[in-house]
């Protein structure tokens, strides 16, 4: 799994730019899931979901956890509920040895740590993102240690394994790729099966390639996405050498290897979620509809699967191929999918894949069945598409097609009566917000309303070197406060998000601008400051 991977940053998903050979070669021998979907549109309760066979929302895990620097001490105890049996649980229960590797996002005490969840091997770091040159995220952990600090930043934590803090000296992807051949070599000299999640949190901000990878990826003119052309080449290096060390201990032919993403890419950042609308956090398809493939060989075709795939299809999928006991009483959410995907049938002809997104006083839902697609967005009406043909999401079809667009807010609703208040949220901005405005108020969201405005053309990140737009930033706030490099008033702000918006041909909100303003400005000083601005856009 890769962490905020955009459809179009791998070749074998259609990116022109980005050379992924290693990815391509087994995407192309095995199943390319053009409809591949994740449970959520962002970090934690999209590997939740994944990890549960759930809907996030099902358990209370709508949210990220909250950085340890945060401060939300109460909320830092919690993590992927307990009495949810997860897959390494299950996989483990039946004989099979199980590592992770990378990162893990689902709770760091004890009770949710991975090795009490399944896992006999982890290496990694619990948090949801973290640096990747040792030099500079060891260095600045050791200022902030010896100042006293306590809630040191989670980015700049030491790596794990198995609890114990471990010093590394490589490239964080690339330690992580050598972890993974570790584990296989380990765990081929037992009798045993074994199942590895590897978690690289490439291309996840911050946003740091190697100087030799940035160079492979010179003949891309757009500074940001060189660089994540230059994270996704390691990881791509990574996965040849975790195939060349499947072939070299004979397991290779036995092996099945499933990729993907955990959402869709931030174009902020120079990920491309082409050819769809939208970004990581959004219910659009660019938010949670993932390059995914599944490879073995003699076992799973080599094809193109438009049918609609879940992550959540992983949980029961496993389970049978290992022919693992699931909990009595377990609910799942996906199927077994492995027979339909051998065959090439549509494993769901007649059911519904959700998503949804809480953000300031409303959701944003969609529902897809088959050829449609129903989404409401930024609280303005439901839009009906039909995504095999509108894959950006433009045409709104829900004046001429209310029954289908009725039945589709009808399940989203059904949907949302198995959900549960948050257990958790990722700032106290977000917790402070859910409560004051008493969400999640479904009884506004799922009241069938059409007419939403008229939507631009989807546009992506190119290979093209796009000049910024420049909006002057002031010296000093109206009050007389000396401004630093990077810090914004909210006139400033508002005009640097306008000239971004109009850039990506995004239709123009200031009042959502304006509240976004207010997350960042955690301290409520009337100033977004650069390590401020850092932390937000870091989630």
């Amino acid at each position: 799994m890769c962490d905020d991977l955009g459809y179009s940053d791998v070749g074998f998903s259609g990116a022109p730019d980005i050379r992924t050979p290693n990815l391509d070669s087994l995407a192309k021998a095995g199943t390319i899931c053009t409809s591949g979907y994740v449970a959520h549109p962002f970090c934690g309760p999209s590997r939740m979901g994944m990890m549960s066979g759930r809907y996030p929302h099902a358990f209370g895990g709508q949210y990220n956890l909250p950085p340890v620097h945060a401060g939300m001490d109460d909320y830092n105890k919690l993590g992927i509920p307990k009495d949810e049996t997860i897959i390494s649980t299950v996989l483990q229960t039946a004989g099979y040895t199980t590592g992770a590797i990378g990162k893990w996002h689902l709770g760091e005490e004890a009770d949710y740590h991975p090795n009490h969840r399944g896992f006999d091997d982890f290496y990694g770091f619990l948090g949801g993102g973290h640096n990747y040159f040792p030099e500079q995220y060891s260095a600045a952990y050791e200022r902030q240690k010896r100042s006293g600090k306590t809630n040191i930043n989670d980015y700049l934590l030491p790596l794990e394994h198995n609890g114990k803090q471990t010093t590394e000296d490589e490239y964080l992807t690339d330690a992580l790729s050598k972890q993974a051949v570790r584990f296989i070599n380990e765990a081929s000299t037992k009798d045993s099966p074994f199942f590895l999640y590897l978690a690289y949190n490439a291309p996840h901000s911050p946003m740091e390639a190697k100087e030799e990878d940035l160079a492979a990826n010179s003949h891309i003119k757009n500074r940001k996405r060189r660089v994540v052309a230059g994270m996704v080449t390691a990881v791509d290096r990574g996965v040849g050498l975790i195939t060349q060390t499947l072939k070299e201990q004979g397991q290779f032919e036995n092996t099945l290897v499933i990729f993907l993403s955990d959402n869709g890419g931030k174009s902020v950042f120079g990920s491309s979620n082409a050819p769809f609308r939208g970004v990581k956090g959004d219910t659009w398809e660019g938010g949670f509809r993932v390059p995914m493939f599944f490879h073995w060989p003699n076992k799973i075709p080599a094809q193109r699967f438009d049918y609609p795939v879940t992550a959540l299809d992983f949980y029961p999928t496993f389970a049978a191929l290992a022919g693992a006991d699931i909990p009595s009483g377990k609910k799942l959410d996906g199927k077994n999918i492995l027979a339909d995907i051998t065959s090439g049938t549509n494993p769901r002809p007649n059911d519904v894949i959700f998503a949804m997104r809480h953000r300031d006083g409303y959701s944003d839902v969609s529902a897809r069945r088959g050829d449609w697609k129903a989404v409401r967005y930024a609280n303005h009406p439901w839009r009906l598409f039909n995504i095999t043909e509108d894959l950006g999401e433009t045409h709104d079809l829900a004046a001429s097609n209310p029954e289908r667009l009725e039945e589709l807010i009808a399940a989203a609703e059904n949907w949302s009566q198995t959900h549960t208040e948050p257990l958790f949220f990722d700032s106290p901005v977000a917790r402070d917000k859910w409560h004051e405005a008493e969400m999640p108020h479904f009884d506004q969201t799922f009241e069938v309303k059409v007419g939403a405005p008229p939507l631009r053309p989807a546009t992506h990140v190119t290979d093209s070197d796009i000049a910024e737009p420049v909006v002057e930033a002031p010296q000093v706030t109206s009050s007389g406060i000396k401004l630093k490099r990077g810090d914004s008033t909210l006139e400033h702000f508002i005009g640097l998000e306008k000239a971004k918006w109009d850039k990506n041909g995004w239709t123009w909100n200031q009042e959502k601008v304006e509240a976004i303003f207010q997350e960042i400005d955690t301290n409520q000083d009337g100033i977004a400051s650069g390590l401020e601005k850092k932390a937000y856009w870091a989630k």
